[in-house]
Protein backbone atom coordinates (compact mmCIF):
# COMPACT_ATOMS: atom_id res chain seq x y z
CA UNK A 1 0.00 0.00 0.00
CA UNK A 2 1.12 3.53 -0.72
CA UNK A 3 0.90 5.79 2.33
CA UNK A 4 1.27 9.55 2.54
CA UNK A 5 2.10 11.45 5.72
CA UNK A 6 0.81 15.03 5.85
CA UNK A 7 2.04 17.36 8.58
CA UNK A 8 0.00 20.60 8.47
CA UNK A 9 1.95 23.62 9.68
CA UNK A 10 0.52 27.04 8.98
CA UNK A 11 2.69 30.07 9.69
CA UNK A 12 0.04 32.24 11.33
CA UNK A 13 -0.16 30.94 14.90
CA UNK A 14 -1.40 33.79 17.10
CA UNK A 15 -1.50 32.48 20.68
CA UNK A 16 2.08 31.19 20.52
CA UNK A 17 3.87 33.04 17.71
CA UNK A 18 5.75 30.72 15.31
CA UNK A 19 4.57 27.79 17.42
CA UNK A 20 5.20 25.10 14.83
CA UNK A 21 8.94 25.81 14.68
CA UNK A 22 9.45 27.11 18.23
CA UNK A 23 12.30 25.41 20.10
CA UNK A 24 11.12 22.44 22.14
CA UNK A 25 13.86 20.91 24.27
CA UNK A 26 16.57 21.61 21.74
CA UNK A 27 14.90 21.47 18.33
CA UNK A 28 11.84 22.84 16.52
CA UNK A 29 8.72 21.12 17.80
CA UNK A 30 7.70 20.08 14.27
CA UNK A 31 10.91 18.03 14.07
CA UNK A 32 9.48 15.43 16.46
CA UNK A 33 6.53 14.74 14.16
CA UNK A 34 8.77 14.57 11.09
CA UNK A 35 11.30 12.27 12.71
CA UNK A 36 8.73 9.78 14.02
CA UNK A 37 7.05 9.67 10.60
CA UNK A 38 10.36 8.99 8.85
CA UNK A 39 11.61 6.48 11.42
CA UNK A 40 8.34 4.51 11.29
CA UNK A 41 8.96 3.47 7.66
CA UNK A 42 5.19 3.49 7.08
CA UNK A 43 5.23 6.20 4.43
CA UNK A 44 6.19 6.51 0.80
CA UNK A 45 6.34 10.28 1.34
CA UNK A 46 6.43 12.54 4.39
CA UNK A 47 5.38 16.06 3.47
CA UNK A 48 4.65 19.29 5.28
CA UNK A 49 1.71 21.38 4.11
CA UNK A 50 2.55 25.01 4.81
CA UNK A 51 2.14 28.54 3.54
CA UNK A 52 5.35 29.72 5.20
CA UNK A 53 8.88 29.75 3.73
CA UNK A 54 10.67 29.46 7.08
CA UNK A 55 8.57 26.46 8.12
CA UNK A 56 9.28 24.89 4.73
CA UNK A 57 13.02 25.34 5.24
CA UNK A 58 12.89 23.75 8.71
CA UNK A 59 10.77 20.87 7.40
CA UNK A 60 13.25 20.12 4.61
CA UNK A 61 16.15 20.38 7.06
CA UNK A 62 14.65 17.55 9.13
CA UNK A 63 13.93 15.34 6.14
CA UNK A 64 10.37 16.13 5.08
CA UNK A 65 9.33 17.21 1.61
CA UNK A 66 7.52 20.42 0.70
CA UNK A 67 6.53 19.73 -2.91
CA UNK A 68 4.16 22.71 -3.04
CA UNK A 69 2.77 25.47 -0.85
CA UNK A 70 -0.68 25.33 0.66
CA UNK A 71 -3.49 26.93 -1.32
CA UNK A 72 -4.97 30.22 -0.15
CA UNK A 73 -8.33 28.76 0.86
CA UNK A 74 -6.63 26.15 3.08
CA UNK A 75 -4.42 28.79 4.73
CA UNK A 76 -6.92 31.16 6.32
CA UNK A 77 -8.03 31.22 9.97
CA UNK A 78 -11.18 29.22 9.23
CA UNK A 79 -9.62 26.33 7.31
CA UNK A 80 -10.15 22.91 8.89
CA UNK A 81 -7.86 19.90 8.81
CA UNK A 82 -10.27 18.36 6.31
CA UNK A 83 -9.75 21.41 4.07
CA UNK A 84 -5.98 21.01 4.32
CA UNK A 85 -6.16 17.31 3.43
CA UNK A 86 -8.40 18.10 0.45
CA UNK A 87 -5.91 20.73 -0.70
CA UNK A 88 -3.00 18.28 -0.47
CA UNK A 89 -4.91 15.58 -2.35
CA UNK A 90 -5.87 17.98 -5.11
CA UNK A 91 -2.31 19.22 -5.57
CA UNK A 92 -0.90 15.68 -5.67
CA UNK A 93 -3.63 14.69 -8.13
CA UNK A 94 -2.53 17.50 -10.44
CA UNK A 95 0.94 15.91 -10.35
CA UNK A 96 -0.50 12.50 -11.20
CA UNK A 97 0.06 11.02 -7.72
CA UNK A 98 -2.46 9.15 -5.58
CA UNK A 99 -2.08 7.07 -2.42
CA UNK A 100 -4.03 4.39 -0.59
CA UNK A 101 -3.94 5.93 2.89
CA UNK A 102 -3.03 9.23 4.52
CA UNK A 103 -1.83 9.91 8.03
CA UNK A 104 -2.15 13.51 9.20
CA UNK A 105 0.30 14.09 12.06
CA UNK A 106 -0.05 17.41 13.84
CA UNK A 107 3.13 19.53 14.00
CA UNK A 108 2.99 19.87 17.80
CA UNK A 109 2.52 16.13 18.48
CA UNK A 110 5.79 15.98 20.40
CA UNK A 111 4.63 13.01 22.51
CA UNK A 112 3.83 10.79 19.53
CA UNK A 113 5.50 7.37 19.33
CA UNK A 114 6.01 4.84 16.58
CA UNK A 115 4.12 2.27 18.69
CA UNK A 116 1.00 4.46 18.83
CA UNK A 117 1.31 5.33 15.15
CA UNK A 118 1.58 1.63 14.27
CA UNK A 119 -1.48 0.77 16.36
CA UNK A 120 -3.55 3.38 14.54
CA UNK A 121 -2.41 2.04 11.17
CA UNK A 122 -3.20 -1.56 12.14
CA UNK A 123 -6.69 -0.58 13.26
CA UNK A 124 -7.32 1.21 9.97
CA UNK A 125 -6.34 -1.89 8.01
CA UNK A 126 -8.27 -4.29 10.26
CA UNK A 127 -11.55 -2.40 10.39
CA UNK A 128 -14.02 -1.13 7.82
CA UNK A 129 -13.68 2.50 8.88
CA UNK A 130 -12.86 5.82 7.22
CA UNK A 131 -10.39 7.05 9.82
CA UNK A 132 -8.67 6.18 13.10
CA UNK A 133 -7.41 8.51 15.83
CA UNK A 134 -6.03 8.15 19.39
CA UNK A 135 -8.33 9.53 22.09
CA UNK A 136 -7.87 10.21 25.79
CA UNK A 137 -10.30 9.82 28.67
CA UNK A 138 -11.51 12.92 30.53
CA UNK A 139 -10.01 12.76 34.01
CA UNK A 140 -13.26 13.94 35.62
CA UNK A 141 -16.80 12.80 34.67
CA UNK A 142 -18.28 15.25 32.18
CA UNK A 143 -21.73 14.46 33.60
CA UNK A 144 -20.61 16.43 36.68
CA UNK A 145 -19.60 19.48 34.65
CA UNK A 146 -20.52 22.89 36.05
CA UNK A 147 -21.62 26.12 34.42
CA UNK A 148 -21.48 29.57 35.93
CA UNK A 149 -23.50 32.72 35.29
CA UNK A 150 -22.97 35.90 37.33
CA UNK A 151 -21.10 33.86 39.92
CA UNK A 152 -23.90 31.31 40.36
CA UNK A 153 -22.79 27.72 39.80
CA UNK A 154 -25.10 25.05 38.40
CA UNK A 155 -24.65 21.56 37.01
CA UNK A 156 -25.08 20.95 33.29
CA UNK A 157 -26.65 17.60 34.16
CA UNK A 158 -28.30 17.94 37.60
CA UNK A 159 -29.86 14.50 37.20
CA UNK A 160 -26.40 13.05 37.89
CA UNK A 161 -25.76 14.97 41.09
CA UNK A 162 -26.06 11.80 43.19
CA UNK A 163 -24.95 9.26 40.59
CA UNK A 164 -21.87 7.31 41.63
CA UNK A 165 -18.80 8.11 39.53
CA UNK A 166 -18.30 4.44 38.65
CA UNK A 167 -21.82 4.34 37.21
CA UNK A 168 -21.22 7.21 34.78
CA UNK A 169 -20.26 6.45 31.21
CA UNK A 170 -16.61 7.37 30.43
CA UNK A 171 -16.10 10.27 28.03
CA UNK A 172 -13.13 10.93 25.78
CA UNK A 173 -11.62 13.75 23.74
CA UNK A 174 -9.35 13.89 20.71
CA UNK A 175 -5.69 13.55 21.65
CA UNK A 176 -4.63 15.93 18.88
CA UNK A 177 -1.78 13.66 17.70
CA UNK A 178 -2.66 12.07 14.36
CA UNK A 179 -5.40 10.75 12.08
CA UNK A 180 -5.02 7.73 9.84
CA UNK A 181 -7.55 7.80 7.00
CA UNK A 182 -8.53 6.18 3.75
CA UNK A 183 -7.32 8.28 0.86
CA UNK A 184 -10.69 8.63 -0.81
CA UNK A 185 -12.77 9.58 2.23
CA UNK A 186 -10.08 11.62 3.99
CA UNK A 187 -11.32 13.27 7.17
CA UNK A 188 -14.81 13.78 5.76
CA UNK A 189 -15.83 10.14 6.19
CA UNK A 190 -18.40 9.54 8.93
CA UNK A 191 -17.17 6.12 10.07
CA UNK A 192 -14.56 7.17 12.64
CA UNK A 193 -12.66 4.79 14.93
CA UNK A 194 -10.79 5.64 18.12
CA UNK A 195 -8.44 3.93 20.54
CA UNK A 196 -7.49 5.07 24.01
CA UNK A 197 -4.06 6.34 25.03
CA UNK A 198 -2.91 7.64 28.40
CA UNK A 199 -3.19 11.21 29.61
CA UNK A 200 0.60 11.29 29.98
CA UNK A 201 0.91 10.99 26.18
CA UNK A 202 -1.31 13.99 25.47
CA UNK A 203 -0.90 17.74 25.87
CA UNK A 204 -2.84 20.41 24.02
CA UNK A 205 -0.53 23.38 23.43
CA UNK A 206 -2.36 26.70 23.25
CA UNK A 207 -0.31 28.90 25.60
CA UNK A 208 3.04 29.10 27.37
CA UNK A 209 1.82 27.10 30.38
CA UNK A 210 0.71 24.31 28.04
CA UNK A 211 4.14 24.43 26.42
CA UNK A 212 5.94 23.94 29.75
CA UNK A 213 3.59 21.11 30.68
CA UNK A 214 4.35 19.43 27.37
CA UNK A 215 8.07 19.64 28.09
CA UNK A 216 7.57 18.13 31.55
CA UNK A 217 5.41 15.32 30.16
CA UNK A 218 7.97 14.65 27.42
CA UNK A 219 10.78 14.27 29.94
CA UNK A 220 8.67 12.09 32.25
CA UNK A 221 7.18 9.88 29.54
CA UNK A 222 10.32 9.23 27.55
CA UNK A 223 12.47 8.71 30.63
CA UNK A 224 10.04 5.95 31.61
CA UNK A 225 10.62 4.40 28.18
CA UNK A 226 14.41 4.70 28.31
CA UNK A 227 14.74 0.97 28.95
CA UNK A 228 13.46 0.33 25.45
CA UNK A 229 15.23 0.70 22.14
CA UNK A 230 14.36 3.89 20.25
CA UNK A 231 12.96 1.82 17.39
CA UNK A 232 10.41 0.33 19.80
CA UNK A 233 9.18 3.77 20.82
Amino acid sequence: MRNLCVIPARGGSKRIPRKNIKDFLGKPIIAYSIEVALESNFFDEVMVSTDDEEIAEVAIQYGAKVPFYRGEKASDDYATLADVIDDVKQQYKSCGLVFDNICCILPTACLITIVTLKKGYSLLLENNVDSVRPIVRFSYPIQRALKMKNGIVEMFYPEHQKTRSQDLEPAFHDSGQFYWMRYESGLRGQNKYGFEISELEVQDIDNEVDWRLAELKFKLYFSSLSQYNRDDI
